[in-house]
């Protein structure tokens, strides 16, 4: 595979420290890449730093021109970003084709937003306007499900907005962040973006420097918390978007088999590394067996396998760290329900682990209260609706759901029942760069995607004149 380089102040820079980056599909390392320091941190700063000034002051159409010239250098090499994710992160060629795609998408779509002044009174006794002006700095951290698109989700409007960025992508998955370091380099001016690797060893460090105004944070909770309060120090604003238990609340009208498949799919997309996967299921009892039923046979025809494999549907778990945890939630299904596809790590190379379904499990158990973050869906049964949604509702998460019935307009009529950022009816993860996303509760602050989330980018500024003498 290519050398990979950190980019800092337009130059791709290595460094004396390396690490290792692990196919999941096998467990072997595939490349050595660089890993940063606290002075590549703050050389990248500093660099975004002084980029700064040139860059807010380049108006917002020539911004969004750069930002589609890089959503062009991206498709040019589509191919090979999407084989260096498959590669990285594990997950099937066809999605890693699909990524790379939304992620130009999303480029494309910031670049065509705009930041226009708002007349908020004009009137004998003063005229008052609003701008959106630029924060400076931003730190932004991704993780590692999505290593690629996640990016597009800050670099777009951070730079729309007029500012300057310094991205820190997962450890696990740096190689696509570090080749679009390469196209940045040759598409922005030096200092706009700045790449930075490290082992989980210098979050804290970032967010904290006294010249990062912002941080965008996707990730766990538990971490999300840290980087909470590590951007305090500052007042930092703060985007972060968290982890979820998401529940899928199925009526007593669905039909099983029509359902079944969609709610499959968004249990188990990404072999369920999605903060926005279903990943609890509440069920009537009226239809309960029927369709456990019929997502044991989904999950019993999956293919899973290496990601460049013809025909997979499926991939490993990412990381060993998150395979192990998974591990442990399906000892956890197996000690307090009843596992029916599924259920066990797959004998050979690598972090596979079947689509798994329990049933006759109950709230109160570690496989429904906490987030498994893999392609294991508990599914739990209810008799009385009001009961359903409260026991939905009790987790601290609030980041998406889902209702599913043969009668839409009753499903959305129940929508607002549900404390979650995003409610779905008939379907689960549905995303599009249009539509506000934003988390409830300890799934997150702030919102990502569309205007409301790049004003999420930029800083109010009232210009407040009064009437001429």
């Amino acid at each position: 595979m290519s050398e990979y380089k950190m980019l800092i102040n337009g130059q791709l820079v290595t460094s004396d420290d390396k690490m290792s980056v692990i196919n999941p599909s096998t467990g072997e390392s595939i490349v050595d890449c660089p890993r940063g320091t606290k002075h590549h941190i703050d050389a990248a700063v500093a660099a975004a730093k002084a980029a700064f000034p040139g860059w807010s002051a380049t108006p917002v159409a020539a911004r969004a021109a750069l930002l589609n010239k890089l959503a062009d250098a991206l498709e040019a090499r589509s191919e090979e970003f999407a084989r260096v994710l498959t590669t990285e992160q594990g997950k099937p060629l066809a999605e890693a084709t699909g990524e790379v795609a939304f992620t130009a998408g999303f480029i494309r779509y910031f670049a065509g937003l705009e930041l226009p002044m708002k007349v908020v009174e004009d009137s004998a006794d003063r005229h008052v306007e609003m701008h959106r002006v630029p924060l400076g700095v931003v730190a932004a951290i991704t993780p590692w499900n999505f290593p690629l698109l996640i990016v597009a989700f800050k670099l777009p409007p951070a730079l729309l907005a007029g500012n300057t960025l310094v991205l820190k992508p997962a450890p696990t998955t740096p190689l696509t962040s570090l080749l679009l370091g390469e196209l940045c380099r040759d598409v922005f001016p030096a200092g706009v973006v700045n790449i930075v690797t490290d082992k989980n060893d210098l979050g804290d460090h970032l967010t904290s420097h006294p010249d990062v105004a912002k941080v965008s944070f996707t990730g766990s909770t538990a971490t999300g918390k840290k980087v909470m309060a590590s951007a305090a120090s500052g007042i930092k604003r703060i985007t972060l978007e968290l982890g979820g238990n998401d529940a899928g609340i199925v009526l007593d009208d669905a039909v099983p088999k029509d359902v079944a498949p969609g709610i499959f799919q968004g249990a188990m997309w990404n072999s369920g590394q999605v903060c926005l996967a279903l990943k609890r299921l509440y069920v009537h009892e009226s239809i309960y067996d029927e369709l456990c039923s019929e997502l044991a046979k989904l999950a019993d025809a999956a293919i899973v396998d290496d990601g460049f494999a013809q025909g997979v549907q499926f991939g490993p778990v990412q990381n060993a760290m998150q395979f192990e945890k998974v591990k442990g939630f399906l000892a956890d299904a197996k000690a307090n329900g009843n596992i029916i596809a599924g259920g066990d790590a797959m004998d050979r190379p690598g972090y596979f682990i079947r689509p798994t379904i329990v049933r006759d499990v109950t709230d109160g158990t570690k496989i429904v209260d906490e987030e498994q973050f893999g392609p294991i869906l508990p599914v739990i049964k209810y008799s009385d609706e009001d009961d359903v949604f409260a026991r939905a509702n009790a987790s601290p998460y609030g980041l998406g759901g889902s209702i599913w019935s043969s009668d839409a307009d009753r499903a959305a009529s129940l929508a607002l029942k549900l404390q979650a950022g995003t409610v779905w009816i008939n379907k689960h993860l549905d995303l599009a760069p249009h539509i506000p996303f934003a988390g409830a509760k300890q799934s997150g602050l702030g919102i990502e995607f569309a205007d409301e989330g790049l004003a999420e980018f930029t800083q109010i500024r009232v210009v407040n004149r009064g009437a001429t003498a």
